[in-house]
């Protein structure tokens, strides 16, 4: 038992060193575009962390132990006075950004994008180097102990030529992600940005990510829009000077 809350407070401490360099901003409203372009939208007021996308991804990608593709990120914060203010989540995934900064060091190639806006790895040409892995901003790539090759998610596209949804979409016990074409107006995702307020993790890399997320201003709002990290009081999520003013 012992063990097991021990190691419960090393995932909350590692997901919260995550959380202690990241700054959201505001999405971009415009979606423009011909084709289809892939997203995912995450209702942060839904999400109960309860990891059922973890594991269903794991299980449906063969993810090994200990990596993954996608995962619930949970830390306990406090306020400056060291009352427990909210337990907060933040599902974390590949941002299949329009300026995907694992692209461009990657010396193979083997890192791409598809027309559809999905990034991939093929693996008959990554040589395991974890450059990418190294560049993501997101912390969304592993090198494989399988394969010795990087490792990510991809959509599950797969299942999107299937006609399907994503396992973590399928499996999420509060429906809080959504799929679907960003330059359709009338696709479930277009609409979910269209009538409620979103962010995107931002980077230095200016990376344009493709992964919104909703329910940032209720979380921040339990703490006078911030929250303090449990260890060490660090600042955990911050608004961008441009969403404070």
């Amino acid at each position: 038992m012992q063990q097991s809350l021990n190691s419960r407070r090393s995932f909350i401490t590692a997901a919260g060193l995550f959380f202690a360099t990241t700054t959201l901003k505001a999405a971009p409203k415009d979606f423009s575009g011909s084709g289809v372009r892939y997203g995912m939208a995450i209702d942060l007021t839904r999400c109960v962390g309860c990891q059922s996308c973890t594991m269903s991804c794991m299980l449906e990608n063969d993810v090994q132990p200990g990596a993954f593709r996608t995962i619930v990120s949970e830390y306990e914060a406090k306020d400056k006075s060291g009352k427990m203010a909210v337990i907060a989540s933040l599902p974390r995934l590949c941002n299949h950004c329009n300026k995907p900064a694992c692209i461009d060091v990657c010396p193979t190639g083997a890192s791409y994008q598809r027309s559809n806006g999905i990034v991939k790895i093929d693996t008959k040409e990554c040589i395991g180097c974890a450059l990418c892995v190294e560049a993501c901003p997101y912390h969304a790539r592993y090198l494989s102990l399988h394969t010795y090759k990087a490792d990510k998610c991809t959509f599950c596209d797969h299942r999107l030529r299937a006609g399907l949804q994503p396992a973590c979409v399928e499996s999420c016990v509060g429906g809080s992600r959504i799929i679907g074409d960003l330059y359709d107006p009338n696709s479930n995702i277009r609409k979910f940005l269209a009538t409620h307020e979103t962010m995107v993790i931002d980077s230095p890399k200016n990376t344009n990510p493709q992964v919104f997320y909703h329910g940032v201003s209720e979380i921040l709002a339990k703490n006078d829009k911030k929250l303090e990290l449990d260890n060490g009081y660090k600042k955990v999520i911050s608004w961008s000077e441009e969403i404070a003013q």
